[in-house]
């Protein structure tokens, strides 16, 4: 680990030989975290119990479980399950200060993956009445999702990985999975759809969709960047890019696609310093812009 003008360089653990060019990182502006992009989904619960998860030594948030309407469908999640140990990581993250960036593997990780988009979703209405029904709404929809979309159901996405920021395990300490993660994001390798030059812009264009498509009408894509409040500011969602970069260029991708609000200047900063370029220099009529790294 080098600790290079404030900023952390993340250290690779990997047991298959894979390629990878690591940039040197200036120092990070405020970091607000990025941007959650994603569809909408329908909503309807039946019932919910209470769970209290403290995140670190002064705060606790008491979340609301709220089991799905089809119980036969949905995985049992057991939220005081311990983090996995390092021998039971996957084969391949990225080590940075006390945190490591890695896939997510168990269900309970997908859960507070889930959990963490929701409060950030919510964060700038958390004063609103009802709003933590409302973040637990937001959670279950987007648990199923990203299940979803992680077995490749879902549209034109052929794979899907779900990243997880969590905290180094620590000698005689025992932490649950809930209060181990501090970031997570998607990263998903598509394919164009019927006229699309770029993800979401829709041109005139020879390349068509299909259930095998050529490599060159592949693409990777980030989405739903998000760092617990107390945990920003640490370089999480630098090298959980950095991670996301590795992934895509193992699997053969050659680009890696994100999308940004207009107004998101630190998210904006953030990509640019992990190499990432305008491809749209206006605001599209959702308000994000196009950003691309070359693999």
């Amino acid at each position: 680990m080098e600790l290079l003008h404030g900023s952390l360089i993340p250290h690779f653990k990997i047991r298959r030989p894979i390629s990878f060019f690591c940039k040197r990182i200036k120092k990070q502006d405020s970091l607000l975290i990025v941007d959650l992009f994603r569809e909408n989904f329908p909503i309807s619960y039946t019932r919910c119990r209470t769970l209290e998860t403290h995140w670190d030594n002064t705060q606790s948030i008491r979340h609301l479980i709220v089991p799905s309407n089809d119980d036969s469908k949905q995985p049992e999640l057991i939220f005081n399950r311990l983090q996995l140990s390092d021998e039971e990581h996957t084969d391949m993250q990225c080590s940075f200060g006390r945190y490591i960036a890695r896939e997510a593997i168990l269900n309970e990780e997908y859960w507070m993956a889930a959990w963490l988009r929701a409060e950030a979703h919510w964060e700038a209405a958390a004063y609103k009445r009802h709003a933590e029904s409302f973040k637990m709404k937001y959670a279950d929809q987007e648990f199923k999702a990203l299940k979803k979309r992680c077995s490749g159901q879902d549209g034109n996405l052929l794979q899907c990985f779900c990243l997880v920021a969590v905290k180094k395990e620590v000698k005689n300490m025992k932490r649950t999975v809930l209060n181990s993660i501090v970031g997570t994001m998607d990263l998903s390798i598509r394919q164009y759809l019927q006229g699309e030059t770029y993800p979401g812009i829709k041109k005139q264009s020879c390349v068509l969709a299909s259930k095998q498509p050529f490599d060159a009408h592949k693409y990777a894509y980030i989405s739903n960047v998000v760092v617990a409040k107390y945990a920003r500011r640490r370089g999480i969602a630098i090298n959980m890019l950095g991670l996301a970069a590795h992934i895509a260029a193992s699997v053969g991708m050659k680009k890696l696609y994100v999308h940004v609000t207009a107004d998101n200047k630190p998210g904006q900063e953030l990509y640019k310093k992990r190499g990432f370029e305008f491809v749209t220099s206006d605001a599209s009529s959702n308000g994000h812009l196009l950003m691309r790294m070359e693999l």
